[in-house]
């Protein structure tokens, strides 16, 4: 059987890492890059057969550059993925909290810890790349002094010891994970989720009506996102999820949508896992 190649953004014990291994399994090779776009161009152009990406976060909200390289490198939603995230305080082993004067994390970790820091006053947070790239770095540069926020398996990779465990401001706190491929591909089984673009004509009330139809033929959005039209000034598109019970229904309303309202593209039919 051929080895797939997938897409993360991280390192090895990074959140996209695990949600990988969760979807693919262990006989996989793992492409890692320090950013989303080089993610999203590896599918696009085939290095990679698929990707798993982040686009929202249950208390931070929506990742939005990664809607637009979604859309920008013509990419197919094949899943989702509901991660449950757990922070780790992190460092070489034989420090205490009182030892880390600096903490580095990717910036969405930073602020869902942000009220454990508020009782540390003297630590010094500063923006990074990624989770468990800092904890790796600790090790390789054997950095003391300095703490990570990454998951336990990142501290279990890197051998650093744990100093606050689960971190975060919220304990019920969710990321939610796109797997990402090339191609649309014949599907298998009815699905009951949709990401959807519609780029609105500039007419009074417009999206009103949209969302009056939507809800009419029983569509539900479970997400809605703004971003205006740069070539076209004061006219925006729309980033939807939509749930629905019939699959037929969603698909005679987004031919509906495409003849009253504006321009529909699909990204991905699916199931939805929520």
């Amino acid at each position: 059987m051929r080895i797939l190649n997938i897409a993360i953004q991280g390192v090895p014990g990074s959140f996209h890492h695990q949600v990988a291994l969760a979807q693919f399994g262990e006989n996989t090779e793992i492409l890692s890059f320090n950013t989303f776009e080089p993610v999203a161009k590896s599918v696009a152009n085939g290095d990679a057969d698929f990707a798993v990406m982040a686009i929202e976060n249950s208390i931070a909200g929506a990742i939005f550059p990664n809607y637009e390289l979604l859309d920008r490198y013509e990419l197919t939603i094949r899943d989702e993925v509901y991660l449950p995230i757990a922070h780790q305080l992190m460092a070489l082993p034989g420090q205490k909290i009182e030892d880390i004067k600096e903490v580095r994390s990717h910036p969405m970790a930073l602020l869902q810890c942000k009220s454990f820091f508020a009782e540390h006053p003297n630590i010094e947070l500063k923006d990074d790349i990624d989770t468990a790239s800092v904890a790796k770095q600790i090790t390789s540069e054997n950095w003391k002094g300095i703490g990570a926020i990454a998951s336990t398996i990142a501290a279990d990779i890197y051998g650093l010891e744990i100093l606050a465990r689960d971190i975060q401001t919220v304990k019920n706190n969710f990321t939610r994970f796109i797997i990402l491929q090339k191609q649309k591909e014949q599907l298998d089984f009815t699905p009951n989720k949709a990401s959807i673009k519609v780029t609105l004509k500039n007419e009074k009330g417009i999206l009103a009506k949209l969302l009056t139809l939507m809800s009419k033929k029983g569509l539900d959005l479970s997400k809605i996102q703004s971003v205006p039209v740069i070539q076209k000034p004061w006219e925006y598109s729309f980033f939807i999820d939509t749930v629905f019970d019939k699959h037929e229904v969603f698909k005679k309303t987004m031919q509906e949508i495409q003849d009253k309202f504006g321009e529909v593209k699909i990204f991905g039919e699916y199931l939805s896992r929520k």
